[in-house]
């Protein structure tokens, strides 16, 4: 298969999903966004489709203009019913095109927090595996409540985690796709960040965290890349 992935900054790429992906011998081409005003190929061409994530947010059109046209590509995906998971920005920006108004959550969620699977959760064919629960890391300030439609999948104690969106499309608000490197790399550079700031991040503290979980917690994100590209592979 050719899949294509939606890349908003350096240190937030594929991650973990680029490994399986490439794995499984199928072809993964990236598109910066930002920086690059035409995808590598028609994003309507793609078996699937990855929106990954960033530190800019949904609502931030001004500062970053990309983001409208990056909102036409997702709603044609959509439109077309293209196998699509967004990922953290990508989980906002892909249940904004589906109805929802991201906002801020209640408090950032950075870090390892719980999420708890729904009963919907329990039969999807990429989370439901995971059941009935599992830590996942984050870093988010911004949340998506469900659009209209959608099926509620998973939840922390913060925010909606995760939702599927019609017959193809999952939005995840956790970070199953992040590598060690970048997760530390997000750790190091933590005073970029306000909220990470604000509500006091010991960066010593979660590097070691993050040393000592992160690889249970890629094997967790390989397998739902790998059902994912099941799903995807059934629907072509």
């Amino acid at each position: 298969m050719r899949m294509l992935a939606i890349v908003h900054e350096d240190h937030a790429g594929p991650g973990v999903f680029g490994e399986a992906i490439r794995e499984r011998g199928d072809v993964l081409e990236e598109w910066m966004v930002p920086t690059a005003a035409e995808p590598p190929g028609d994003p309507l061409d793609y078996d699937a489709v990855l929106v990954l994530g960033g530190a800019m947010n949904v609502d931030e059109s001004e500062e970053h203009p990309w983001l409208h046209l990056e909102r036409r590509v997702v709603g044609e995906l959509l439109e077309r019913r293209v196998p699509i998971v967004g990922l953290c920005l990508g989980s906002q920006m892909v249940a904004q095109v589906a109805g929802a108004v991201p906002r801020r959550a209640a408090r950032p969620e950075i870090g390892w927090h719980s999420v708890e699977l729904t009963e919907a959760g329990r039969d999807d064919p990429l989370l439901g595996p995971l059941a009935p629960g599992f830590e996942a890391f984050q870093w988010h300030s911004y949340e998506f409540p469900l659009p209209p439609g959608a099926v509620a999948l998973a939840t922390s104690e913060v925010s909606l985690q995760a939702a599927r969106i019609g017959e193809a499309a999952w939005a995840i608000q956790f970070h199953p796709e992040v590598t060690a490197g970048d997760a530390l790399h997000w750790t190091a550079d933590y005073q970029s960040d306000p909220d990470a700031v604000r509500i006091g991040i010991d960066p010593t503290a979660l590097a070691l965290e993050i040393e000592a979980k992160i690889d249970a917690f890629n094997e967790l994100g390989r397998g739902i890349c790998r059902r994912w590209l099941d799903f995807a592979a059934g629907r072509g």
